[in-house]
């Protein structure tokens, strides 16, 4: 069906204020009946079967450039590979790989555990009920992003501040007052960023991936600022957001799960990928279709706005048995949080690095840590998917800090 659609009462569209905190059934109704559609609600076409999303991610016509005009913003992002279409795409996203491709991540492999058991020390030195966003993901990804970027730990408590600000332009559809913040705040970013490039460069220091990038001469100057903000505007929120949206659905399994993924590394990364799949941060990709396409479940005509619905097609039952259960050993699992095709993230790597690890090691110290008692609460943003908050209880103490892992 590409014909525009009404939910049915009681289902709330899953872009209103009422919907976002749970779009899930919404989802799960459009991928039934009108898998390829022309939304009224956001005048764009919702794509929300797997098959047809992961068609569409691959496919040259549709193009990310001029898919910024989905954003209910005036303002652009910056130039980089999330703005681009090849030839630009691909001339960006080489050097891109020197912050955050197989060799800069196997640069710092041994500091990125180091970096997790810090983060743990300091969760347990907090006491009481810590957060799991706002006291272990966000310094998990500070320390990361630190770590990549050459910072100083003295320099933490400044990047958060920028990061965390310069984050809301991950939302297209953030409020006026806030786009604005948000826009001064990705600018203060980049200007932070740029002086340490360069403070980096004058010491003749080349030991950081962000050194190595930023030494890199396929690049101009701005493109490089360009990739560096992606990286953080696009990485940091969603890899603090993915610590509280994995450990909702984690912490309610038994002690054979928690055994397993504190034994066997290839298990803690199958079920990080089944995490993600469950509650991918970033939701939705969006595209623009330069010439009429057809999909597994619809034809979408030129200048379509689309969006393709990652969160419906992680949960698509034509793909997934049981898509809305964990399934720690889930194998294969074909889910698009990293999106798909050219633009398939650069950060995936990364992210399958650091979670497990987080995992393996948070549930190996305070092996009776739950979540709250209460049903969770979500924020009613678009993007990221995030929770209001996630109180921990670590139990009644932690083990000794471990000293091998993955």
């Amino acid at each position: 069906m590409t014909t525009a659609v009404d939910l049915p009462d009681p289902l709330v569209h899953p872009f209103a204020p009422a919907g976002r905190r749970d779009p899930y059934p919404a989802y799960r109704w459009l991928q039934t009946h009108a898998p390829v559609h022309h939304d009224r609600f956001s005048g764009m076409w919702l794509v929300t079967g797997h098959a047809a999303c992961a068609a569409l991610l691959r496919d040259a016509r549709f193009s990310a450039a001029l898919g910024q005009r989905e954003r209910a913003r005036d303002d652009r992002l910056p130039v980089s590979m999330l703005t681009t279409d090849p030839p630009d795409h691909h001339r960006l996203r080489a050097p891109g790989g020197l912050l955050l491709g197989p060799a800069a991540l196997r640069s710092v492999a041994g500091g990125l555990r180091q970096d997790v058991d810090t983060v743990l020390s300091g969760l347990a030195a907090r006491g009481g009920e810590p957060d799991a966003i706002e006291d272990l993901g966000t310094p998990l990804a500070t320390a990361v992003f630190g770590r990549l970027f050459g910072l100083p730990p003295a320099e933490h408590a400044v990047f958060t501040d920028l990061a965390r600000a310069a984050s809301v332009n991950l939302d297209p559809m953030a409020p006026p007052a806030q786009a604005a913040r948000g826009r001064l705040a990705a600018s203060a970013l980049t200007h932070y960023l740029d002086a340490h490039a360069r403070a980096l460069n004058e010491r003749g220091d080349r030991t950081s991936p962000l050194a190595a990038l930023a030494a890199d001469g396929r690049l101009e100057r701005h493109e490089m600022l360009g990739i560096l903000s992606l990286a953080v505007i696009g990485g940091w929120q969603p890899l603090a957001e993915t610590v509280g949206n994995g450990l909702l659905w984690l912490l309610p399994e038994g002690r054979a799960v928690r055994r397993r993924i504190t034994g066997d590394p290839e298990f803690a990364r199958t079920c990080a990928d089944e995490l993600l799949r469950l509650e991918a941060p970033i939701p939705f990709a969006a595209r623009v279709a330069t010439e009429s396409v057809e999909l597994p479940g619809g034809r979408v005509p030129a200048g379509a706005r689309v969006l393709a619905v990652i969160a419906a097609a992680n949960r698509d039952p034509a793909v997934f048995e049981d898509p809305d259960r964990l399934v720690p050993d889930r194998n294969p699992n074909p889910h698009l949080a990293f999106g798909a095709g050219p633009h398939f993230c650069l950060a995936a790597a990364l992210v399958r690095q650091v979670l497990p690890t987080l995992l393996a090691r948070l549930l190996t110290r305070f092996p009776d840590l739950r979540g709250p008692d209460l049903p969770p609460s979500f924020e009613p943003t678009l993007v990221p998917r995030r929770l209001t908050a996630f109180p921990l209880h670590l139990g009644p103490g932690d083990a000794p800090e471990p000293t091998e892992g993955p």
